[in-house]
């Protein structure tokens, strides 16, 4: 399929197509999957090629491309979510040129929400060094200038410990990149949010906790991508809908890997409560 092909007109059936750099997109699918209970979804997980977050630009644009070739080829998807920060920024402007009739939904680190929620206007940005070093990070950061001091810290290396559900590694570094931020808490100059710049810090939420204190809020982008993916759905009038009592189960998940797929599946059933297959996939 070339970017040229135009897409049918009706696709309410059809797949909506997310893929990360690893298993951290699942934190995203299970956003998706709230909002939009009646569709089905393949998710691909690119963990042969991770950590997106510490390569460079060229290497994240062509496997974002390699990878909306296969979900449109293979899978006929009527809509693709980006559900890595790092991807986002480095890919989704030429991709979105690419495939223009294809509705392309990204994600991006929180610090619009944070700046308006935060009391002491002290916000801790936890990201991959890919996402604080690119363009539409920093377009995003001076968007927000005098509404709040923003700390930000890459966070190397968490990514890959948790795809690889490393909780020595996870405990240590998680440990050590909020000491190094600086006070957390409610007090003048404290950080009282932390933004969750890569989604696959989500699921280390219990191991964060104790370390910045109760009175922090975290902040993760699922739940405005689901929310702007039905936005997206419903102008082409592609939303798929069902009785609620009819939710799609597993059948309607496909799941592939360019990685190990034993860790995909043993990380959609500790994360998503669900027992599924998954293929090892080659995409070049």
């Amino acid at each position: 399929m070339t970017p040229a092909d135009a897409l049918p007109a009706s696709r309410a059936h059809d797949s909506i197509g997310v893929f990360d750099s690893g298993v951290g997109g699942l934190s995203v699918l299970r956003a998706l999957r709230e909002e939009l209970p009646a569709e089905r979804f393949v998710y691909v997980a690119d963990s042969g090629h991770a950590p997106y977050g510490e390569r460079d630009d060229a290497h994240v644009i062509a496997r974002s491309h390699a990878i909306t070739r296969y979900l449109l080829e293979r899978h006929h998807i009527k809509a693709l979510v980006v559900a890595c920060n790092t991807a986002t920024a480095a890919a989704i402007k030429l991709l979105r040129q690419d495939y223009p009739d294809l509705p392309i939904v990204g994600i991006e680190p929180a610090l619009k929400p944070a700046a308006a929620q935060s009391q002491t206007k002290h916000v801790g940005v936890m990201a991959t060094r890919g996402t604080l070093n690119s363009e539409k990070f920093r377009t995003l950061l001076e968007s927000l200038h005098g509404q709040a001091t923003f700390v930000l810290q890459p966070c190397d290396g968490l990514a890959d410990a948790i795809e690889h559900a490393d909780a020595t590694k996870i405990i240590a570094a998680c440990a050590r990149y909020t000491g190094a931020m600086g006070p957390f808490g409610t007090e003048n100059n404290a950080m009282d949010t932390l933004v969750l710049g890569c989604t696959h810090y989500p699921f280390v939420t219990d191991v964060l906790r104790p370390l910045v204190g109760d009175h922090v809020a975290f902040l993760e982008g699922g739940a405005p991508v689901a929310r702007q993916t039905r936005r997206r759905l419903v102008e082409r009038g592609w939303l798929a809908t069902s009785d609620a009592a009819q939710r799609p189960t597993a059948a309607a998940l496909t799941f592939g890997t360019t990685g190990q797929r034993d860790e995909l599946v043993s990380a959609v059933q500790r994360w998503l409560h669900m027992a599924v297959e998954a293929e090892t996939l080659k995409i070049e």
